[in-house]
């Protein structure tokens, strides 16, 4: 059967049955979708999968086909009411937080994009009671799409009032902590180092990002910063270790708007450090004085 007859007969069925099975819905033909107006979004399910559906099913199946369907439906658009009901406008709550790279199976699960190659940004709901990841079954069911404005509220809403200090380093030199107590977006701020590092006169950082509400940085500008390495590395270690909700355990080199793992092992990690130095032709010279 020719495939617009088949949309054509399907499409008058579901018509025909909405009065009863999905009352409050309408159908609009032009998107082949039935629709359901609610709060602050139009929960909306396409025709497609249940056009499938029938062709592969006899004709005299397709009413129960269909009304099987808009029931399946129905129960959707229930649990997204609910979920509107539970949060009210849920796009005011979405947060964008960076985690260190997940699982393939994690990732199969959530809505995240790639930021780099060692941390994802992870969209999540942010309400005292019922915040989560946001799963890629809760942002179908409220039809969650072009998320990039939570990145914008993340740094609104958690980021404006971020603390940037400097403090002495057990080694000498000073690093510096940008820190959020309690907060779990200040890893956000990976993706700006280039920003904040923008009035150092240095050839990329050391970084760490040992709790999710605090960053340390460290300006390569010197040769001093072979000294400061190993009390960097036990300082961030010693966050870590701390934290209840800890992030990374590493230790990452930054340059060029990218970050490397920097090996544990202090010789290795010193060599590598030693080696960007030179490249830089800063192997020979002294620290200037931090500010």
């Amino acid at each position: 059967m020719h495939e617009l007859e088949i949309a054509g007969d399907v499409h008058a069925l579901i018509e025909g049955l909405l009065p009863v099975s999905l009352p409050e819905a309408s159908f609009d033909r032009a998107t082949s979708s039935v629709v359901i107006g609610f709060g602050w979004t139009e929960l909306s399910a396409s025709t497609w999968g249940l056009l499938e559906r029938c062709a592969a099913a006899q004709r005299s199946e397709w009413p129960g086909v269909v009304d099987a369907w808009l029931r399946e439906t129905a129960d959707r658009a229930a649990m997204a009411i609910a979920e509107i009901e539970l949060l009210g406008d849920v796009r005011e709550l979405l947060r964008i937080r960076l985690v260190p790279s997940m699982s393939e199976e994690r990732r199969r699960e959530l809505v995240w994009t790639s930021a780099g190659d060692h941390f994802d940004a992870l969209v999540v709901i942010e309400h005292p009671e019922y915040g989560a990841p946001l799963t890629r079954h809760r942002a179908g069911l409220l039809q969650l799409r072009r998320l990039g404005y939570a990145l914008s509220q993340t740094r609104e809403r958690e980021l404006a009032d971020v603390v940037d200090y400097t403090r002495p380093l057990a080694a000498g030199g000073e690093v510096r902590v940008i820190t959020k107590p309690g907060s779990r977006y200040v890893t956000v701020l990976l993706s700006e180092l280039e920003e904040l590092l923008a009035e150092e006169d240095g050839d990329g950082a050391l970084v760490a990002a040992p709790r999710y509400d605090t960053l340390l940085v460290y300006p390569l500008v010197s040769r001093e910063a072979l000294k400061a390495l190993p009390a960097f590395a036990a300082e961030a270690a010693a966050l870590h270790g701390k934290a209840q909700k800890p992030c990374s355990e590493h230790v990452y080199l930054w340059r060029g708007g990218e970050l490397e793992v920097l090996d544990a092992r202090p010789r290795k990690a010193r060599s590598r450090l030693k080696a960007v130095l030179r490249e830089a032709g800063r192997l020979y010279r002294r620290g200037r004085a931090r500010r």
